[in-house]
This record gives C-alpha cells, sequence and structure tokens, in this order.
C-alpha cells in the first residue's frame, strides 16, 4: 500500500496569523510531501512496502541500515500528529481531566508550560517537544531529528515541531517566539485530551 499525504484538519489560512498559510504551503504541501513520497520509494518492493507507519517505525529504530527509511517514517507519523495537534482559536488552558492530570504530575499548568517551553528551545537543531504519557505519568520529553516516540514506550499526547521550516517564515530564528504563540494560541487541547482518555 502507498503511503498518503494526510489532509489537514482546517483550511490552509485557519491558523493566520499565528501560523501563515505560507507556512503551512511550504511545511504540509512541501515537507511533509517530501517525508512520504520518498518512504514511498524507499519501500517499494520490501516487505516494508505492506506495513503501518508505526510497524515501520518499530522495525528500523536503531537500525542504522534502514536509517533513510526510519528517518522519512518517523517525520511522516510526526507530522500527521503534529497537525492535529493544532487548531483555529487554540491553545489557552485546558480543562476537565486533562488539567487536573497536568497541575497534579507537573505542579501546576504554568509549570507544564514552563517545562514544555524549555524543552522545545533547548532542543540543539531540529527536533520536536512532546508531552507524553509514561507508566501513567504526564511528562515532557524532546527528540531530535526525525525521532519520535512510537519505538519508545511512551504515548504521544501534543507535539511541537522545532524544525526551522516550521516557523522560520512566521518568526524567522525566534524559536522562543513560535513556541510560545503554539501554546498560547495553537495548541488543540480537546485533542490531546480525548488521545489521553483513549489510554486508559
Amino acid at each position: 500500500m502507498a503511503f498518503e499525504l494526510s489532509a489537514l484538519p482546517y483550511p490552509r489560512d485557519g491558523l493566520e496569523p499565528h501560523m501563515s498559510s505560507r507556512t503551512l504551503e511550504l511545511h504540509h504541501g512541501k515537507h511533509h510531501q517530501a517525508y512520504v513520497t520518498t518512504l514511498n520509494k524507499l519501500v517499494q518492493g520490501t516487505p516494508f512496502a505492506e506495513q503501518t507507519l508505526e510497524q515501520i517505525i518499530r522495525a528500523t529504530a536503531n537500525d542504522a541500515a534502514e536509517a533513510s527509511i526510519s528517518n522519512n517514517a518517523g517525520q511522516a507519523w510526526n507530522h500527521d500528529f503534529f497537525w492535529k495537534c493544532l487548531r483555529p482559536r487554540g491553545g489557552g488552558k485546558p480543562s476537565g481531566d486533562l488539567l487536573r492530570r497536568l497541575e497534579r504530575d507537573f505542579g501546576s499548568f504554568d509549570k507544564f508550560k514552563e517545562q514544555f517551553k524549555e524543552a522545545a528551545v533547548s532542543q540543539f537543531g531540529s527536533g520536536w517537544a512532546w508531552l507524553v504519557l509514561d507508566g501513567g505519568t504526564l511528562k515532557v520529553a524532546k527528540t531530535a531529528n526525525a525521532a519520535n516516540l512510537v519505538a519508545q514506550g511512551q504515548t504521544a499526547l501534543l507535539a511541537c515541531d522545532v524544525w526551522e521550516h516550521a516557523y522560520y517564515l512566521d518568526f524567522q530564528n525566534r524559536r522562543p517566539d513560535f513556541v510560545q504563540t503554539f501554546l498560547d494560541h495553537l495548541v488543540n487541547w480537546e485533542f490531546v485530551a480525548k488521545t489521553l482518555a483513549a489510554e486508559r
């Protein structure tokens, strides 16, 4: 089966003014598409061609011989997840069980935001910042380049892409401003809450 570029769950200009339609045109339409296209070429004629992204990621994790497949599968999965973490008029503060869990595991919602922003800003070079469920506890994590959490035994709840192509057109080199905007105006807390609830 051939992998396909997932559709955005909102119009391309739906995240403006916090994320421009030009950024989404390039990030989704060019960068994400390139990972999907390259992955299809790499797995053609191999047993991976009949596997899901998750199966490929687990099978190729830490296998240097399959690094190209692992990287492109990881980035395809990460981006599929990332788009769901965003919504028009998002951000702010969640409610209900998610908020209670964040306050329990981080001490307060503000402390969660501090830890998440620190992880995103301090990730050297390209990578991702995550809110994860790990052994029943909410934690902040970060991964470099195309690495993701599928093969690490953690459940992804929220992702922030800190590759430069995610923010450079709108924020230039101001990654801290992008991450703050992500938290204040873009996070789809409803998606995070549903993902958490599904893990019970």
